[in-house]
Protein backbone atom coordinates (compact mmCIF):
# COMPACT_ATOMS: atom_id res chain seq x y z
CA UNK A 1 0.00 0.00 0.00
CA UNK A 2 1.18 3.50 -0.94
CA UNK A 3 -0.57 6.43 0.13
CA UNK A 4 -1.07 9.18 -2.59
CA UNK A 5 -1.50 12.13 -0.64
CA UNK A 6 -1.75 13.66 2.88
CA UNK A 7 -5.37 14.76 3.24
CA UNK A 8 -5.04 13.30 7.10
CA UNK A 9 -2.42 15.64 7.97
CA UNK A 10 -2.96 17.24 11.91
CA UNK A 11 -5.70 14.45 12.22
CA UNK A 12 -6.02 11.97 15.06
CA UNK A 13 -7.42 8.45 15.34
CA UNK A 14 -8.46 5.62 17.24
CA UNK A 15 -8.48 1.88 15.88
CA UNK A 16 -10.09 -0.34 17.70
CA UNK A 17 -9.12 -4.28 16.88
CA UNK A 18 -6.17 -3.13 15.08
CA UNK A 19 -3.54 -5.76 16.24
CA UNK A 20 -3.64 -7.43 12.62
CA UNK A 21 -5.87 -7.93 9.66
CA UNK A 22 -8.27 -5.18 8.60
CA UNK A 23 -7.61 -2.55 11.87
CA UNK A 24 -3.98 -2.83 11.15
CA UNK A 25 -4.39 -1.96 7.47
CA UNK A 26 -6.74 0.80 8.31
CA UNK A 27 -4.40 2.36 11.00
CA UNK A 28 -1.35 2.21 8.13
CA UNK A 29 -3.31 3.59 5.71
CA UNK A 30 -4.26 6.60 8.20
CA UNK A 31 -0.97 6.90 9.53
CA UNK A 32 0.85 6.95 6.00
CA UNK A 33 -1.82 9.84 5.04
CA UNK A 34 -1.07 11.96 8.38
CA UNK A 35 -2.82 10.94 10.98
CA UNK A 36 -1.34 9.94 14.35
CA UNK A 37 -3.19 7.11 15.61
CA UNK A 38 -4.07 4.88 18.55
CA UNK A 39 -4.56 1.52 18.16
CA UNK A 40 -6.20 -1.03 20.25
CA UNK A 41 -6.60 -4.86 20.70
CA UNK A 42 -6.97 -7.24 23.32
CA UNK A 43 -3.63 -9.21 22.98
CA UNK A 44 -0.82 -7.05 24.16
CA UNK A 45 2.11 -8.70 22.48
CA UNK A 46 0.76 -8.45 19.11
CA UNK A 47 -0.60 -5.02 19.65
CA UNK A 48 3.27 -3.72 20.14
CA UNK A 49 4.20 -5.09 16.64
CA UNK A 50 1.57 -3.60 14.98
CA UNK A 51 2.65 -0.58 16.74
CA UNK A 52 6.42 -1.20 15.43
CA UNK A 53 5.02 -1.16 11.74
CA UNK A 54 3.40 2.33 12.15
CA UNK A 55 5.66 5.69 11.54
CA UNK A 56 7.81 6.03 14.71
CA UNK A 57 6.52 9.24 17.42
CA UNK A 58 3.02 9.27 15.48
CA UNK A 59 1.46 6.26 17.06
CA UNK A 60 0.45 4.73 21.08
CA UNK A 61 -0.91 1.40 21.26
CA UNK A 62 -3.29 0.47 24.51
CA UNK A 63 -3.97 -2.99 24.94
CA UNK A 64 -7.67 -3.96 26.58
CA UNK A 65 -11.06 -5.62 25.41
CA UNK A 66 -13.18 -3.59 23.43
CA UNK A 67 -16.71 -3.93 25.15
CA UNK A 68 -14.85 -2.96 28.57
CA UNK A 69 -15.65 0.59 29.86
CA UNK A 70 -12.42 1.19 31.22
CA UNK A 71 -10.74 0.44 28.74
CA UNK A 72 -12.27 2.60 26.66
CA UNK A 73 -11.82 5.55 29.07
CA UNK A 74 -8.44 4.65 29.30
CA UNK A 75 -7.81 4.88 25.61
CA UNK A 76 -9.66 8.01 25.36
CA UNK A 77 -7.33 10.12 28.10
CA UNK A 78 -4.54 8.86 26.63
CA UNK A 79 -5.25 10.40 23.46
CA UNK A 80 -6.69 13.21 24.87
CA UNK A 81 -3.59 13.73 27.13
CA UNK A 82 -1.08 12.67 24.04
CA UNK A 83 -2.76 14.01 20.99
CA UNK A 84 -4.77 16.65 22.28
CA UNK A 85 -8.26 15.46 20.40
CA UNK A 86 -9.50 13.19 18.24
CA UNK A 87 -11.16 13.58 15.14
CA UNK A 88 -11.67 9.75 13.63
CA UNK A 89 -13.07 6.99 15.47
CA UNK A 90 -12.96 3.46 13.44
CA UNK A 91 -15.33 0.78 15.25
CA UNK A 92 -12.95 -2.31 13.77
CA UNK A 93 -13.19 -4.94 16.57
CA UNK A 94 -15.97 -7.25 16.07
CA UNK A 95 -16.03 -11.46 17.28
CA UNK A 96 -17.41 -14.70 15.50
CA UNK A 97 -16.96 -17.16 18.06
CA UNK A 98 -19.60 -19.80 16.78
CA UNK A 99 -20.47 -21.17 13.38
CA UNK A 100 -24.03 -22.84 12.67
CA UNK A 101 -27.52 -22.85 12.33
CA UNK A 102 -29.26 -20.67 14.25
CA UNK A 103 -31.87 -23.41 16.03
CA UNK A 104 -29.25 -24.52 17.95
CA UNK A 105 -27.00 -21.24 18.66
CA UNK A 106 -26.38 -20.85 22.35
CA UNK A 107 -27.61 -18.01 23.50
CA UNK A 108 -24.62 -16.86 26.06
CA UNK A 109 -22.59 -16.69 22.56
CA UNK A 110 -25.22 -14.50 20.91
CA UNK A 111 -25.09 -12.01 24.03
CA UNK A 112 -21.37 -11.88 23.71
CA UNK A 113 -21.38 -11.02 19.84
CA UNK A 114 -24.06 -8.24 20.45
CA UNK A 115 -22.19 -7.04 23.45
CA UNK A 116 -18.90 -6.76 21.16
CA UNK A 117 -20.67 -5.95 17.69
CA UNK A 118 -23.13 -4.04 18.56
CA UNK A 119 -23.04 -2.33 22.05
CA UNK A 120 -19.30 -1.68 22.37
CA UNK A 121 -19.79 0.34 18.79
CA UNK A 122 -22.18 2.42 20.47
CA UNK A 123 -20.26 2.28 23.52
CA UNK A 124 -16.97 3.73 21.96
CA UNK A 125 -18.57 6.63 20.05
CA UNK A 126 -20.42 7.61 23.34
CA UNK A 127 -17.45 8.10 24.71
CA UNK A 128 -15.90 9.87 22.06
CA UNK A 129 -18.67 12.52 22.15
CA UNK A 130 -18.83 12.58 26.04
CA UNK A 131 -14.95 12.87 26.67
CA UNK A 132 -14.37 16.83 27.88
CA UNK A 133 -10.67 16.50 26.29
CA UNK A 134 -11.14 15.40 22.70
CA UNK A 135 -13.47 17.87 21.55
CA UNK A 136 -15.00 15.35 18.79
CA UNK A 137 -17.94 17.64 17.99
CA UNK A 138 -15.96 21.03 17.84
CA UNK A 139 -13.32 19.44 15.16
CA UNK A 140 -15.84 17.56 13.09
CA UNK A 141 -15.63 13.97 14.19
CA UNK A 142 -15.82 10.88 11.97
CA UNK A 143 -16.85 7.50 13.07
CA UNK A 144 -16.28 4.61 10.81
CA UNK A 145 -18.20 1.33 11.52
CA UNK A 146 -17.16 -2.37 10.55
CA UNK A 147 -20.49 -3.86 8.86
CA UNK A 148 -20.04 -7.09 6.59
CA UNK A 149 -21.98 -8.47 3.63
CA UNK A 150 -23.44 -10.79 5.46
CA UNK A 151 -25.50 -8.31 7.07
CA UNK A 152 -27.81 -7.87 3.68
CA UNK A 153 -27.87 -11.29 3.04
CA UNK A 154 -27.65 -14.53 4.70
CA UNK A 155 -24.47 -16.50 5.23
CA UNK A 156 -24.91 -20.39 6.28
CA UNK A 157 -23.52 -20.67 9.74
CA UNK A 158 -23.11 -17.01 10.35
CA UNK A 159 -26.13 -16.26 11.35
CA UNK A 160 -25.77 -14.50 14.40
CA UNK A 161 -22.36 -12.72 13.24
CA UNK A 162 -24.96 -11.52 10.17
CA UNK A 163 -27.61 -10.36 12.68
CA UNK A 164 -24.97 -8.22 14.55
CA UNK A 165 -23.26 -6.58 11.39
CA UNK A 166 -27.38 -5.34 10.26
CA UNK A 167 -27.54 -4.13 13.65
CA UNK A 168 -24.18 -2.14 12.85
CA UNK A 169 -25.52 -0.94 9.34
CA UNK A 170 -28.84 0.42 11.02
CA UNK A 171 -27.02 2.18 14.03
CA UNK A 172 -24.54 3.84 11.24
CA UNK A 173 -27.49 5.35 9.79
CA UNK A 174 -29.46 6.24 13.21
CA UNK A 175 -26.24 7.81 14.42
CA UNK A 176 -25.81 9.86 10.92
CA UNK A 177 -28.99 11.73 11.60
CA UNK A 178 -28.90 11.96 15.17
CA UNK A 179 -25.22 13.43 15.45
CA UNK A 180 -25.40 15.70 12.16
CA UNK A 181 -23.98 17.98 11.28
CA UNK A 182 -21.24 17.63 13.19
CA UNK A 183 -20.18 14.21 12.55
CA UNK A 184 -20.28 11.63 9.88
CA UNK A 185 -21.07 8.49 10.59
CA UNK A 186 -20.32 5.86 7.90
CA UNK A 187 -19.79 2.16 8.10
CA UNK A 188 -18.01 -0.26 5.32
CA UNK A 189 -19.51 -3.62 4.61
CA UNK A 190 -16.47 -6.12 3.07
CA UNK A 191 -17.09 -9.70 1.66
CA UNK A 192 -14.26 -12.29 2.50
CA UNK A 193 -11.32 -10.57 2.89
CA UNK A 194 -8.09 -12.40 3.32
CA UNK A 195 -7.50 -11.89 6.98
CA UNK A 196 -6.75 -14.86 9.77
CA UNK A 197 -10.63 -13.72 11.06
CA UNK A 198 -12.07 -15.12 7.94
CA UNK A 199 -9.66 -17.70 6.93
CA UNK A 200 -12.41 -20.76 7.49
CA UNK A 201 -14.14 -19.46 4.85
CA UNK A 202 -11.71 -19.34 1.71
CA UNK A 203 -8.53 -21.37 3.43
CA UNK A 204 -7.66 -24.38 1.25
CA UNK A 205 -10.18 -23.26 -1.59
CA UNK A 206 -9.51 -19.72 -2.65
CA UNK A 207 -9.71 -20.21 -6.09
CA UNK A 208 -13.18 -21.71 -5.76
CA UNK A 209 -14.30 -18.93 -3.85
CA UNK A 210 -13.22 -16.47 -5.70
CA UNK A 211 -14.66 -17.29 -8.88
CA UNK A 212 -18.26 -16.31 -7.81
CA UNK A 213 -16.86 -12.67 -7.22
CA UNK A 214 -16.99 -11.16 -10.58
CA UNK A 215 -13.55 -8.99 -10.42
CA UNK A 216 -12.27 -13.02 -9.35
CA UNK A 217 -10.49 -12.54 -6.43
CA UNK A 218 -11.22 -12.42 -2.46
CA UNK A 219 -10.78 -8.66 -0.74
CA UNK A 220 -7.88 -7.30 0.96
CA UNK A 221 -6.92 -5.36 4.36
CA UNK A 222 -5.50 -3.23 2.19
CA UNK A 223 -8.99 -2.33 -0.02
CA UNK A 224 -10.61 -1.77 3.35
CA UNK A 225 -8.38 0.32 4.19
CA UNK A 226 -8.62 2.58 1.06
CA UNK A 227 -12.08 2.92 1.67
CA UNK A 228 -12.16 3.98 5.32
CA UNK A 229 -9.60 6.35 4.24
CA UNK A 230 -11.51 8.42 1.82
CA UNK A 231 -14.81 8.29 3.87
CA UNK A 232 -13.17 9.89 6.71
CA UNK A 233 -11.05 12.52 4.31
CA UNK A 234 -12.76 15.95 3.58
CA UNK A 235 -12.99 14.38 -0.01
CA UNK A 236 -16.17 12.62 1.72
CA UNK A 237 -17.15 15.77 3.32
CA UNK A 238 -20.77 15.27 1.79
CA UNK A 239 -21.08 11.56 2.88
CA UNK A 240 -22.64 10.15 6.05
CA UNK A 241 -25.26 7.54 6.46
CA UNK A 242 -23.62 5.17 3.79
CA UNK A 243 -22.65 1.31 4.10
CA UNK A 244 -20.52 1.41 1.53
CA UNK A 245 -20.49 -2.16 0.48
CA UNK A 246 -16.65 -3.85 -0.55
CA UNK A 247 -17.51 -7.45 -1.66
CA UNK A 248 -16.11 -7.20 -5.69
CA UNK A 249 -19.42 -7.24 -7.11
CA UNK A 250 -20.49 -10.79 -5.21
CA UNK A 251 -23.57 -9.05 -4.67
CA UNK A 252 -24.83 -7.76 -7.69
CA UNK A 253 -24.11 -11.15 -9.19
CA UNK A 254 -26.21 -12.90 -6.79
CA UNK A 255 -23.89 -14.26 -4.84
CA UNK A 256 -23.89 -15.31 -0.78
CA UNK A 257 -21.83 -13.09 1.86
Amino acid sequence: MEAQCHRLEGKTAVVTGASRGIGLAVAQRLAAEGARVCITARGGEQLQRALASLPEGTAVALAGHADDASHRSQVLDAVALQFGGLDILVNNAGINPVFGPLATAELDAARKIFEVNILATLAWTQAALAHPGLDFRKRRGSVINLSSVSAEVPAAGLGLYGISKAAVSHLTRTLAVELAPDIRVNAVAPAVVKTNFARALYEGREEHVAASYPLRRLGTPDDVAAAVAFLVSADAGWVTGQVLTLDGGLLNAGGLA
